[in-house]
């Protein structure tokens, strides 16, 4: 068995409040635990999302009942909560701004609702941009301004990618994810429907540009984002793929085939999140996987609510056996051990770490 330790999602939907019968915090945390994955950052736009006090607390109370992994909230960018986001900063895993396409109080729908969030949210607490080509510069550029560090949700395209490491090359403070499927699917495989996703996949030489740039990506995420199988098939589907059980199996089989290391796996999905994020060590917390093992990927074998994957039918390399959260298996054998309400608050249930002035560097 080869022992690493457990990893981080900084990405997850976890869909509670609001479209629990798609997710919830129970059956979201069961997901992570399965796939290697024992702490989860979750995504503000909820259904109420989460931009204030109130709703912070609706969706820390629902995982404190129902957590299973350790997990913290994010909290969304509206144009009129700048100063309510920013009193929060303690308790939120940080600020998600939306610079693209949302919806409702989330909606930020020019630059000049963008400045208030730059000026008042702490800086040494961490902010993600959903950015897409020129709005991705047009953060850059506002990080730059404002001399704070921003982190990139979901870069997919060759030219975001290159700006990244040219912002990097320039000393600017940012850092970036890429998810599984911006890896390893393009548009013109995936069937439609199931290929509805935000940022949408893109073509094969996006796809070899983010593996010819792995040193310029800090972190995998999955950007998990369930819907059922009914939605999917609509007329007009949601954006959106689940991904905590096929991250870490879709990386280990890249690794089999020499295209990434372990170490970068870990590096990418425990150390620069723990890093960037400002992350509590888990005292006594490992994964254990069978790297030999190949297997298919199968939905119907998953505990995510949503049933379905974009990957079904892959063929992969390297299965999570085992997990220990502080000390006790949570995860063995395809068996969930935790209890619901066992997962902590990484920003409320831990001592808290120092705010560290290079943590995005």
């Amino acid at each position: 068995m080869l022992k690493l330790p457990a990893l981080v999602d900084v990405h997850v939907h976890v869909r509670e409040p609001g479209q629990t019968h798609k997710e919830d915090w129970d059956s979201v945390t069961q997901a992570a635990l399965a796939g290697g994955i024992a702490t989860i950052l979750a995504m503000p736009n909820t259904q109420p999302p989460v931009f204030d006090g109130a709703t912070l607390d609706l969706a820390l109370n629902a995982a404190k009942e129902k957590a299973r992994c350790d997990y913290a909230q994010f909290v969304g960018a509206g144009p009129t909560n700048a100063s309510v986001v920013a009193a929060l900063a303690p308790k939120a895993a940080g600020l998600k701004m939306y610079l693209d396409s949302t919806f409702g109080e989330l909606r930020l729908d020019d630059m000049t609702l963008w400045t208030p969030h730059f000026q008042q949210f702490p800086k040494s607490a961490p902010m993600v941009m959903h950015a897409e080509s020129r709005t991705l510069a047009a953060a850059i550029l506002f990080s730059a301004m404002y001399d704070r560090p921003i982190h990139i949700a979901h870069v997919s395209l060759r030219e975001e990618i290159l700006l990244v490491k040219a912002a990097k090359e320039r000393g600017l403070k940012v850092t970036c994810e890429v998810c599984p499927h911006h890896l390893f699917l393009t548009k013109s495989e995936t069937p439609s429907g199931f290929a509805e996703v935000r940022p949408r996949l893109a073509t094969q030489a996006d796809v070899d540009s983010l593996w010819a740039n792995l040193d310029v990506i800090d972190c995998f995420a999955t950007d998990h984002a369930p819907h059922t199988r009914a939605e999917k098939e609509a007329q007009n589907p949601p954006p959106g793929f689940p991904g905590l059980e096929t991250i870490l199996p879709l990386l280990l089989t890249a690794a089999s085939e020499g295209r990434i290391t372990i170490e970068q796996i870990v590096e990418k999905m425990r150390v620069n999140p723990q890093r960037i994020f400002n992350l509590p060590e888990q005292p006594k917390t490992w994964i254990e996987i069978d790297e030999n093992v190949q297997y298919e990927i199968r939905a119907a074998e998953s505990f995510t609510r949503c049933g379905w994957t974009p990957f079904e039918g892959w063929r992969v390399k390297g299965k999570v056996r085992k997990v220990v959260l502080r000390g006790k298996t949570a995860f063995e054998d395809g068996q969930i051990l935790a209890q619901a309400g066992s997962g902590r608050n990484v920003r409320l249930d831990y001592p808290q770490l120092e705010a560290s002035p290079h943590i995005l560097g």
